[in-house]
């Protein structure tokens, strides 16, 4: 939801699926959502727009999210007022490390709620309403997940869907299984981009896919699909040959008999 005045949010995000979840749970926000999938695509759009909130992922083809961080923190001139959220499921002790001293305003872990993406933006957005304030520096309020009353009541289904649906959806069926169409329609995608890493032997490719599925798989309440996922992608890490190989024909398996 969006008008001509609407503050701009812009997503650092190389994964389609979880593009479209963030998406799909700010839409009712009065933004206007910009995205990208690398770090010179984002630098490029915030020297041209003005932009309230900056959320990125780490893990991006090229340049990571840490070289955006820097870059922002390095140059005041670049970031202006600008919020910078992180957007990762490897916020491992020695990313945290790193991360400090770099003025991040959040951190948030994937997969996250539906609520908690909301709340990120309603308080970048309420920061920026209120001109003596810092935003560079201000700290949030503690972070809430109140419940959504309107949400639809997840379907009868099994126990690991119903409880994604209530801890990433608000409850709301509807929106996960919306989300749910859109992902199986992407992982034949998914599938063809693995093969070809996995023929190429390009483990970094490989290793970013599998980190990006194994957020959307355990957002979607496939908790041991995205072991699997996590298992490959620790494998491509440290290039084993033999671990991608395997570890790619099942999570591939895995991918194509969902529905």
């Amino acid at each position: 939801m969006t008008s001509a005045a609407a503050p701009c949010v812009l997503l650092v995000e190389d994964d389609t699926s979880i593009t479209r979840f963030v998406a799909m749970a700010l839409d009712q926000l009065p933004i206007e959502l910009l995205t990208c999938t690398s770090v010179p695509a984002a630098v490029a759009l915030l020297e041209q727009r003005d932009i309230q909130l900056v959320i990125t992922d780490l893990m991006l083809p090229g340049e990571s999210g840490i070289s955006l961080v820097q870059r922002l923190s390095a140059n005041p001139q670049l970031r202006g007022g600008t919020l910078v959220a992180v957007f990762s499921a490897g916020l491992t002790t020695a990313v945290k490390e790193q991360l400090q001293g770099m003025n991040l305003w959040r951190v948030l872990s994937k997969p996250i709620a539906v609520q908690e993406l909301e709340s990120c933006v309603r308080d970048a957005l309420a920061l920026h309403a209120l001109p003596e304030v810092d935003t560079n520096t201000a700290k949030p309020s503690p972070q809430h997940s109140p419940t959504n009353p309107a949400a639809k009541p997840a379907p009868a289904t099994n126990t690991a869907e119903t409880l994604a649906i209530a801890t990433h959806f608000g409850g709301d069926a509807q929106l996960f299984t919306t989300y749910r169409a859109a992902c199986l329609k992407q992982f034949a995608a998914d599938v063809q981009a693995g093969d070809a890493a996995a023929q190429a032997q390009d483990w970094p490719a490989l290793r970013r896919l599998a980190h990006s599925l194994a957020t959307v798989l355990l957002t979607l309440g496939r908790p041991q699909d995205s072991l699997v996922a996590r298992a490959l992608e620790d494998a491509a890490a440290v290039a084993d040959t033999a671990a991608c190989s395997s570890g790619w024909s099942d999570l591939r398996q895995r991918l194509a008999t969902l529905n």
